[in-house]
């Protein structure tokens, strides 16, 4: 869906490399790049592999790169890898690195979610919001809310909303009246809707149908 949606929009053909062959994946400490090429050499031709490291001691963050020559190579390894992995898109390389291994850190260890501008807080752009006090805080859960002026196939909805890990269901309901679309979402964690949340809202689903995603009301803590 996201290969799709990137080609339809007209990108250059080295920015949708950018964005469609390089995956972000969670690995052991111990590895090194050798080993990271062994275990992801399976599903395609590697460009490159590289491992990320605490600039001032060298040692592994437990973090690495892989890019791939096709899109599809990087795609199968995220759907056939080890889930132990937790393998993603990365973000282009115009994004800074530091901040999105960090979104997708705190994603993975589960850290306490506290603001709503970016996904994961601790660098001071991600959490502005503490230092202006009119703004009110979102509250977190792990239901969201999905609306759409179009109605929603129960099976599609599924499938785009299980890219994240995490998803228990998928509620699709229709207003008779309006025909448009609407659907309640549920995640296992937290972090897995504010994830899902910052990625697929205002994504168009179909191609100029504008998704509305909101976190729903359910009575849980949102500290974990």
């Amino acid at each position: 869906v996201f290969i799709a949606q990137s080609r339809a929009s007209g990108s250059h053909r080295d920015v949708e490399d950018e964005e469609l062959t390089r995956i972000f994946v969670m690995i052991p400490k111990s590895y090194t790049e050798e080993d990271l090429r062994e275990k992801f050499k399976m599903y395609g031709d590697i460009e490159y592999c590289s491992i990320i490291k605490n600039k001032t001691t060298g040692e592994s963050k437990g973090l690495g790169y892989v890019r791939y020559l096709k899109p599809s190579q990087a795609a199968r390894a995220i759907e056939e890898c080890d889930r132990s992995y937790r393998a993603i898109l990365a973000e282009p390389k115009n994004k800074s690195s530091e901040s999105f291994e960090h979104d997708y850190y705190s994603n993975n260890t589960r850290q306490e979610p506290r603001g709503n501008t970016l996904p994961f807080c601790g660098q001071p752009e991600f959490c502005s919001f503490e230092k202006n006090e009119s703004r009110i805080q979102e509250s977190v859960s792990k239901r969201l809310s999905v609306v759409s002026r179009l109605p929603f196939i129960q099976e599609q909805l599924f499938a785009l909303f299980d890219l994240v890990p995490g998803l228990e269901y998928c509620d699709v309901q229709r207003d008779p009246h309006t025909n448009s679309g609407y659907a309640v979402i549920q995640y296992s964690t937290a972090a897995s809707a504010i994830y899902a949340k910052y990625k697929l809202h205002g994504f168009e689903y179909p191609p100029g149908n504008r998704l509305t995603v909101i976190f729903l009301e359910d009575g849980s803590d949102s500290s974990e």
